[in-house]
């Protein structure tokens, strides 16, 4: 049990198959207190770990079958921790493919009135963050609840990038390229300009947010101005389990074709293609390399997912007219040595040039001395930039959270 008196922030980041959490204290610049996340729900590795609790610190495999159970098992647990009076903020990151918020924001009833109506359009993980916040607000009614756009950071994008080529009148109902992983970027951009100061973070960069779901951002002077995903996380280049981009004649064809509905397209898409649409096996990428040798579809998936990549970048690059820093970030971009250097090998007319030893060791600086381009391997942390977006929305309103 924390002690009662003690202002702390708590993050929840949920995703479509994972609900990731952390406790901060409200300080500037803290360490996580703890940190956990309920992995694989629905699938048949699904687990409950958590890190530096002290005696909580545990991994424990068992079903979860649905986001229901994983709700009620991680809330059982803050509950039997964390008293009310513990938590100062909570701040939820919110994935919305439509309207929604734009900034940081209280989560009121007008608040979750528009997200639920956004909710269809963003199956995979609103209706998630909302029954969590809808749960949490229950037994903290005294804390500060705050949703925090995973699109913020994309906002800068002008609208030759952000706009649909389809007719305007949908752009009054916030049908655009909203682009995602903005809390993600948010956070690798302050880390850039620590670790390489502010002149790298205001120049030409890219950052490469490769995992389950992935994407490339072209960022210029701070300022996003292109990103690959579009109106909702499954736009852009291929993923896991998503397809990204695709022939609009698709939904039509295969409705024609299959008889098939725009849920089951939308489940197809989103949960059963990617990686593991193509490979037939599995959206894990790390499994997909170790047996690339002896399958044929595990090659071609992570051929397909490399080539993917390295023309995202591309034209990310041709969107801010050059690259001075490539930013690997993600599951896939901070591990995978691999997938870097397969992605690299293809993009020396951009300037990039890996140093092979650097890159297999997963040093910092990955690029070789002699390169025009910087190319670097980050690890993000949106628990963290959650906690960031927590304390700056209580330090405008004074400690209480009230203005």
């Amino acid at each position: 049990m924390f002690s009662p008196d003690k202002a702390n922030l708590l993050a929840i980041n949920a995703g479509s198959s994972s609900i990731k959490f952390a406790l901060f204290p409200s300080s500037p610049a803290s360490e996580a207190v703890f940190r956990g996340a309920l992995s694989d729900i629905g699938g048949k590795h699904s687990a409950f770990a958590v890190q530096g609790a002290g005696a909580d610190t545990f991994t424990r495999h068992f079903p979860i079958p649905e986001h229901v159970t994983a709700s009620n098992v991680l809330v059982e647990w803050l509950a039997a921790r964390l008293p009310p009076a513990a938590l100062a903020a909570i701040a939820h990151r919110v994935v919305c493919g439509g309207p929604g918020p734009t900034a940081t924001r209280a989560i009121d009833a007008p608040m979750l009135a528009e997200l639920y109506a956004a909710a269809p359009g963003e199956p995979g993980h609103l209706p998630q963050e909302l029954r969590l916040m809808e749960v949490l607000r229950r037994h903290y009614p005294g804390s500060a609840h705050l949703a925090c756009s995973d699109s913020a950071f994309h906002a800068s994008m002008a609208p030759q990038a952000a706009t649909l080529p389809i007719p305007r009148r949908y752009q009054a109902l916030g049908v655009k390229r909203h682009g995602f992983h903005g809390l993600s970027c948010a956070w690798l951009m302050g880390e850039l300009a620590r670790v390489a100061g502010p002149r790298a973070a205001a120049g030409k960069v890219l950052i490469a947010h490769l995992g389950g779901g992935s994407s490339v951002s072209a960022i210029e002077n701070g300022l996003s101005r292109d990103t690959s995903m579009g109106l909702t996380p499954a736009g852009g280049m291929m993923m896991g389990k998503r397809s990204g981009d695709l022939d609009p004649g698709l939904g039509w064809h295969l409705a024609r074709t299959e008889q098939m509905s725009p849920a089951s397209f939308n489940h197809m898409v989103n949960h059963q293609s990617g990686l593991l649409g193509i490979s037939g096996t599995s959206a894990d990428l790390r499994v997909l390399l170790a047996s690339e040798a002896h399958d044929s579809r595990a090659a071609e998936a992570v051929a397909m997912f490399c080539y993917q990549a390295r023309k995202t970048i591309g034209a990310m690059a041709a969107a801010i007219d050059g690259v001075d820093t490539l930013v690997f970030a993600g599951g896939i971009g901070e591990r995978a040595a691999e997938v870097r250097a397969r992605v690299c090998a293809g993009l020396g007319h951009l300037g990039v040039l890996l140093d092979a030893g650097a890159n297999e060791a997963g040093a910092a600086l990955i690029s070789d001395p002699s390169a025009r381009v910087a190319v670097r391997v980050m690890r993000t942390d949106e628990e963290a930039m959650l906690a960031a977006e927590a304390r700056a929305w209580l330090g405008a309103r004074g400690e209480d959270g009230h203005a």
